[in-house]
């Protein structure tokens, strides 16, 4: 199955390339059908296999010659390994509830909110990283695919704590991050705090040591890219830096260490076992 998935997420990531170049543009993202960016040229369908179709066209337009940005491939490829990835992750963490028919529909209700999640992770992290903007047609639809999948998932099998921490995770980023925009408009924008949310949502539902973790870890990875730039000279303290990317990686370690790393702490300070 991880397998299957991860080449269903090299067709995904065929399509996050339409987005990423598309949504910030406020372009449709269905119409009209690919084209060559320098000549117009429509793209073929035996063209537009992913990763396959750069290769054997040696990264040039068949039309015009003109060259085609390595980041299309290596968008496709990144997402089929990490849709593979999170499959694995998802199984290891649930499957043992597949073991009737509700157990195995949640599951499978999981692992597509967290498949949604893991496109819209690249998605967003790029288009901020090209345009330092989060743009809402991304960001608001996480709020629903969260709810919708992972709340039916819990009520499923019946996981009344893992609703409450849903709500708790997605209401307590927000406010988070919203108090840090009022206290420092310049470093924080009104789209990190919305996206905040979402993390919260995704988090809240794995677990309090995820959510933790995932909150703070998104901290540690944007003080520590800060002080990169600040030591290779290639920012001041008043630059600004896209904090979207770093959010998403700091929830996607919380999701999938943040549990270990919370008991690790806790067993360390004499709390837990």
């Amino acid at each position: 199955m991880p397998v299957l998935i991860g080449v269903f997420g090299s067709l995904i990531g065929s399509f996050l390339n339409v987005v990423i170049f598309r949504v910030p543009a406020g372009r449709s993202i269905v119409a009209p059908p690919s084209a060559c960016g320098s000549c117009g040229a429509r793209i073929r369908p035996y063209d537009n296999v992913p990763v396959i179709s750069w290769l054997l066209l040696r990264g040039r337009c068949r039309d015009c010659g003109d060259r085609i940005s390595m980041r299309y491939p290596l968008v496709e490829l990144f997402t089929a390994l990490a849709f593979g990835a999170v499959a694995l992750w998802v199984l290891d963490r649930w499957g043992t509830e597949a073991t009737s028919l509700s157990g195995f529909v949640a599951v499978g209700l999981a692992l597509s909110g967290y498949l949604y999640l893991v496109a819209s992770s690249i998605a967003l992290a790029l288009i901020d990283l090209d345009t330092h903007r989060l743009p809402n047609r991304i960001v608001v639809p996480l709020y629903l695919a969260g709810i919708l999948l992972l709340g039916s998932s819990a009520l499923l099998t019946g996981d009344v704590a893992a609703l409450l921490r849903m709500g708790l995770g997605m209401a307590g980023l927000w406010a988070v991050y919203a108090l840090l925009a009022l206290a420092y408009p310049g470093g924080m924008g009104y789209g990190d705090v919305k996206l905040a949310g979402a993390l919260g949502l995704f988090l809240g539902f794995a677990g309090w040591g995820e959510l933790a973790i995932g909150a703070f870890a998104a901290f540690v990875l944007g003080g520590l890219f800060s002080i990169g730039l600040l030591i290779a000279r290639r920012a001041t303290r008043r630059s600004g830096i896209p904090f979207g990317p770093w959010m998403l990686g700091g929830a996607w370690i919380g999701l999938v260490a943040g549990g270990s790393i919370a008991s690790a702490y806790l067993t360390l300070i004499g709390v837990g076992r």
